[in-house]
């Protein structure tokens, strides 16, 4: 039996994975991720974590082809990393550092990227090989399958969803920098300021008026029981996002768009808000996309570290 490793970079927990090479999960658990001092005992502490793995299983190294590690930050093909906010990492040469540390081979991708070759791979889009994964949680990530293989670019910044210009004129800086990204709109964050806009903007009456602090659950449920305000909240969002992918969709032909994060959790009503807008933009020949929520939750990340390994 052949086996690997899936690891997934969080700024708060490191999710691991002992699979076959086939794709069944053996084992999965989770450790603090350190970041104090730049983050300097993360692959350490990751390389400690998978050898006692391997003494607990009794598993020979032999029998491991690698670790495959999602980073939340851009990854160039040599496996560094210029910079990575939420771990305090500067300049990091994390595939020569996670070998060193191991003693086993590995192969490094950015989290969003790699979260969608799970998805791909043994997920909502399993079979395809052509893929456009969008996450929306706190920001806005996306991973592009093609031919099966992560499309990562020349600065590991290939599937940038999220910071791609739906809006022009708008006076808040996106977290990138730039000025009206996907991610100021899409995102949970982004949902909020939305209503709240929406809110100011007008006197009818909503259910979140009520509320002290807003949330992006708040407002789906809203959207769900057909508040008014809510509603025309998500079709604003559902535009902007469904628009964003059909322009995606004729670069990419996708066979599968996958929809993930915590925004996700509203399930099939706010698919359906988005697929409507996509349907109206979409090249002709990429409409019959199918459109589906990420099954793999949490673990969309090992499973996608593993096949990158593979």
């Amino acid at each position: 039996m052949k086996y690997c490793f899936g690891v997934d970079i969080g700024g708060t927990t490191v999710k691991l994975g002992l699979f076959t090479t086939e794709g069944e999960i053996v084992d999965k658990w989770e450790i603090k991720t350190r970041t104090e001092n730049q983050g300097e005992a993360v692959l350490p502490d990751i390389a400690a974590a998978l050898n006692e793995k391997l003494e607990e299983k009794q598993i020979p190294k032999d029998e491991v082809e690698g670790i495959g590690v999602g980073v939340p930050a851009p990854v160039d093909s040599e496996g560094v990393v210029q910079n990575t906010a939420n771990l305090g990492w500067g300049y990091k040469e994390v595939k020569r550092e996670m070998e060193e540390l191991s003693g086993m081979k590995a192969e490094i991708g950015n989290d969003a990227n790699v979260a969608a070759l799970g998805e791909a791979w043994k997920g909502a889009a399993a079979g395809s090989d052509n893929v456009i994964m969008v996450t929306l949680g706190t920001g806005v990530g996306g991973g592009i399958i093609v031919d099966g293989k992560i499309v990562a670019g020349t600065h590991g910044a290939g599937g940038e969803i999220g910071h791609v210009l739906v809006v022009r004129g708008e006076a808040e800086k996106c977290n990138c920098g730039n000025h009206g990204c996907l991610e100021q709109y899409a995102s949970a964050t982004g949902i909020v300021r939305v209503a709240g806009r929406m809110l100011a903007a007008s006197e009818e009456d909503s259910t979140l008026r009520g509320l002290q602090n807003i949330t992006a659950k708040d407002v789906l449920d809203a959207f769900k029981e057909g508040d008014a305000l809510a509603v025309r909240t998500m079709e604003y969002v559902g535009d902007l996002l469904g628009g964003a992918l059909a322009g995606f969709a004729a670069v990419v032909d996708p066979e599968a768009i996958v929809i993930g994060g915590g925004v996700s959790k509203a399930g099939q009503p706010l698919i359906d808000c988005i697929q409507k807008y996509y349907m109206k933009y979409a090249f002709p020949s990429c409409k019959d996309a199918k459109f589906a929520l990420a099954t793999l939750g949490n673990d969309a990340g090992i499973y996608g570290a593993a096949k990158l390994m593979l």
